[in-house]
């Protein structure tokens, strides 16, 4: 498939880039764009599926007779994971709660459109064929993200347009879609577009480079180009530079409890599958902890009997704070020591409000802002997202920014109210390479405090902060 964009001008100014659109891709060819979070990629991308309203210019679709062809781009992002429910009516714990789980459909019957035969290819070409029999609701985000990915490879598309595939995955699921997607270049000449955000995972196969920057296409370049030596473009999308981090300061007791969480043979299981089995884990106060597992392991189950959301921590034999489970504090007096972040919170987080009330909603651990805030909390919300160098979201609509950047607004929620436990389940996925070391420096220092408590999830092992001196592993649990 041969793409030709020809000085494409969108018709709002809002989706304009500084210059004239132009851009060719030929027929064979795979591509990447990638730049820092904020420069354009997304909205080059709504270009290319006419999402995006023209009032100049033309983006053009042809086949290999040079005929021109309608339809033919398929594309996946972190929002599509919404298509897979009525996300209206679904809310951040209901995965939690087995009852309101019931609503939600067995991920089978969203591939019931197509024939067996490719459901089973597709499905084990990628290794999730055992995970149709569940509901959607009860998948990690790991496999929530590996389902999409099949469904929309099963479609078949002439060109797929990828944003950031590879977060969220384990290092086995990210060879294996490295694998698949190469394959299925090879043997059905499905042509990709990956929107990436860090060199590291631009792979073999993708033949051109888009680099993005400040809503500027920049020359377009061979992937052997993009990465030569001597060639400045890296250095000019991602500079290394190491950022003056100048974090609020708070008075910081010493806190009252040796025991942040004791677990014993902790079990959880819905409708007869088992998630966690005889899991045993003591966090002391001031311990730094990764808490590590591949894809579907419990790690985001284990997390959300920590956080008070999953009410089978009444049923297990647990502690939080020195506080036995179920002798009469409610989740709210959990909630208010926890500064969390997880790929759920982020899944269920679409409110249209500026991203500083959503930075301060940190302060309520509610998914919008429905309370008032002091002038203190405001300046705290401020001096926070001064610190992360996301000052100038504080006004913009956090559904109106990119993955990458709503993704650091809610690593900013998470830090405003000064937890006592900071609890991370991969925070970094879709920051570019500098906003990574510059959050990686700000956690570094919060930690630093012996009186924090640190639990931190990442599939990669660079993004884990040299403060982490514990390990838990999960493993899938077997009956």
């Amino acid at each position: 498939m041969r793409i030709v964009v020809d000085k494409a001008e969108p018709r709002f100014p809002e989706f304009r880039f500084k210059e004239l659109v132009s851009w060719r891709m030929e027929h064979g060819q795979n591509w990447a764009v990638i730049g820092p979070n904020g420069a354009g990629k997304s909205l080059f991308a709504d270009l290319l599926q006419g999402k995006v309203a023209l009032r100049g210019g033309s983006v053009k679709f042809f086949d290999e007779s040079e005929v021109e062809q309608f339809g033919v781009v398929r594309s996946l992002t972190f929002r599509d994971i919404h298509t897979l429910t009525d996300s209206k009516n679904m809310y951040y714990q209901q995965r939690w709660n087995s009852q309101d789980a019931e609503e939600a459909p067995v991920a089978a019957e969203l591939l019931s459109h197509f024939s067996q035969e490719k459901i089973e290819e597709y499905t084990k070409l990628f290794g999730i064929y055992g995970l149709l029999e569940r509901r959607i609701i009860s998948l990690s985000s790991g496999e929530l993200r590996k389902f999409l990915i099949t469904r929309v490879l099963m479609s078949e598309p002439k060109v797929l347009i990828l944003d950031n595939p590879f977060i969220g995955l384990d290092a086995d699921s990210r060879k294996s879609l490295d694998s698949m997607l190469s394959h299925l270049y090879e043997q059905k000449g499905l042509q990709v577009i990956l929107v990436l955000s860090q060199t590291k995972d631009l792979p073999e196969w993708i033949s051109n480079v888009l680099p993005v920057k400040d809503m500027t296409l920049l020359q377009p370049c061979t992937r052997e180009e993009f990465f030569c030596k001597g060639n400045s473009i890296v250095e000019q999308l991602f500079p290394e530079r190491v950022e003056d981090v100048a974090s609020p300061i708070y008075e910081n007791p010493e806190l009252p409890y040796t025991d942040v969480v004791e677990m014993h043979n902790v079990v959880v299981k819905y409708a007869g599958q088992v998630i966690l089995k005889d899991v045993d884990w003591q966090v002391l106060k001031g311990e730094k902890w990764a808490l590590l597992g591949g894809n579907g392991s419990g790690k985001s189950t284990l997390l959300s009997l920590v956080c008070g959301d999953n009410p089978q921590a009444y049923a297990n034999n647990m502690s939080l704070f020195g506080r036995r489970r179920g002798t009469g504090e409610s989740i709210w007096d959990i909630k208010r020591r926890i500064g969390y972040l997880s790929p759920d919170i982020h899944t269920y987080y679409m409110e249209d409000i500026p991203c500083l009330k959503v930075v301060a909603s940190g302060f309520f651990d509610s998914v919008g802002l429905f309370r008032k805030c002091t002038e203190e909390q405001i300046e705290q919300a401020r001096a926070w997202m001064r610190c992360f160098g996301a000052e100038y979201l504080m006004e913009r609509s956090f559904v109106k920014i990119s993955y990458g950047e709503q993704r650091l607004v809610l690593l900013v929620r998470a830090f405003v109210k000064n937890p006592e436990l900071l609890i991370l389940d991969e925070p970094l996925h879709g920051l570019d390479s500098g906003k990574k070391r510059l959050a990686k420096q700000i956690i570094e220092q919060f930690c630093s405090n012996p009186e924090k408590t640190l639990i931190y999830v990442s599939h990669y092992e660079e993004e884990i902060p040299e403060c982490v001196n514990l390990r838990k592993v999960l493993f899938k649990a077997e009956l």
